[in-house]
């Protein structure tokens, strides 16, 4: 048996009374599956004392397939269930909230998507505008809760300030937050005015600083470059690397914990970084050269130079910092190569992508200044504080 019971099985068991005899809604993906690998949405639909009237996808799709920034068509059918599926990531940023007149008519909106810990991952800003909606509507919004698969106990990295919100830091979270879905969605209602009533199922059996190895639960990869927890604990650092020109590892098999470009000598890249975090009393972390060939995306089909990010102590790494000192690193022994990305992302044209991810145009002139990595953390520990303290409300579980 798992250690861990999901909020959804609860749900579907001892809790099943908060769906009964009720018009649902299902905003799910791949990720929504029992310690079974049943899927909520086959599970609903096949339930007799409820009706699964419509399913939400959020991005990536329903069922998980398609990749980043790529809009979904905003109307279309589940080919298992045979269900409505409204979109909840088109070509237009209007499209990341639900359709008001499709929540309307609903009695409780469900939300069960596995989320990874880091304040870019969209899902729970899909949970947030879905809220919005719901509590206009009138209409409740149920959270199954899953794991953190990255612990709940550690925090890292800054708050997004006014000016730089997005898709990616729609609200005041740090990058890597240390709460599940179920205490942002508490979090969101009473600190960043989102009027809904909100239920959230906790799950039963899961501790904050618990391994997701040890939950006995199944990894889905709830987007296509998370293929494994280990994705997930690296993240809230090197998603630094989709605001820049350097490849994030995406078409291989290790997106984010693989790095590079064309022009990256990884012997040099690994000793600078290495450097930076050792003087910063960084440990826990490994930086290995090699050679990479991504197979599409940034710098598809050419040999790229980089590193490998290997976890040596899950316990004291640390992402946000160790993918800032590869950020530095590289700007200074390629100052003319390394470049930031400028287009279009997530919807926003204006503050640029890494400014987006940073939160504030201050982590890009830290690396394009190479500010001791130090002093870094002292400004997001400074950034953080409020924060920290308001966060301990909301926590739900030892």
């Amino acid at each position: 048996m798992p250690a861990v019971t999901l909020g959804l099985e609860r749900l579907l068991s001892t809790e099943r009374a908060l769906l009964a005899g009720r018009r649902v809604g299902l905003i799910c993906n791949a990720s929504t599956i029992t310690s079974r690998f049943e899927h909520a949405a086959d599970l609903f639909a096949e339930a007799e004392d409820f009706e699964l009237v419509r399913l939400f996808g959020p991005e990536h799709g329903l069922r998980g397939d398609a990749q980043d920034m790529i809009s979904v068509d905003g109307d279309s059918r589940d080919a298992i269930t045979g269900l409505r599926v409204i979109s909840l990531y088109g070509s237009e940023e209007s499209s990341l909230w639900p359709p008001e007149h499709e929540v309307a008519d609903l009695d409780v909106l469900v939300f069960d998507i596995q989320d990874v810990g880091a304040r870019y991952y969209t899902y729970v800003y899909t949970m947030a505008h879905a809220m919005e909606v719901a509590g206009r509507a009138g209409v409740p919004v149920i959270v199954c809760d899953r794991p953190n698969p990255i612990g709940g106990d550690v925090v890292e990295g800054n708050i997004v300030q006014d000016g730089y919100r997005s898709f990616v830091g729609r609200f005041p979270l740090p990058n890597r937050h240390g709460m599940t879905a179920g205490e942002l969605a508490c979090f969101f209602r009473d600190e960043c005015g989102i009027a809904c009533d909100v239920t959230v199922v906790e799950m039963l059996g899961w501790t904050r600083s618990m391994p997701f190895g040890e939950t006995g639960l199944p990894w889905v990869q709830p987007s296509p470059n998370m293929p494994t927890p280990d994705t997930a604990l690296v993240y809230p650092g090197m998603c630094f690397f989709e605001g820049t020109l350097l490849s994030e590892g995406r078409g291989c098999t290790r997106p984010f914990e693989i790095v590079g470009a064309p022009f990256v000598h990884g012997p040099d890249w690994a000793r600078g970084a290495t450097e930076r975090l050792e003087a910063a009393g960084e440990t826990g972390f490994a930086l290995r050269p090699l050679t990479f060939l991504p197979t599409f995306h940034k710098h598809g089909n050419q040999p790229c130079g980089g590193v490998q990010v290997h976890i040596t102590d899950p316990r004291t790494f640390r992402s946000v910092a160790v993918a800032t000192a590869l950020l530095q690193a590289a700007w200074q022994l390629w100052p003319e190569q390394a470049q930031w990305r400028t287009e279009i992302y997530e919807f926003v044209e204006e503050p640029i992508a890494i400014d987006l991810l940073g939160g504030t145009d201050a982590l890009r002139n830290e690396v394009e200044q190479d500010v001791p990595l130090r002093d870094i953390q002292a400004r997001w520990d400074a950034e953080r504080a409020d924060f920290d303290a308001t966060r301990l409300k909301y926590l739900r579980y030892a």
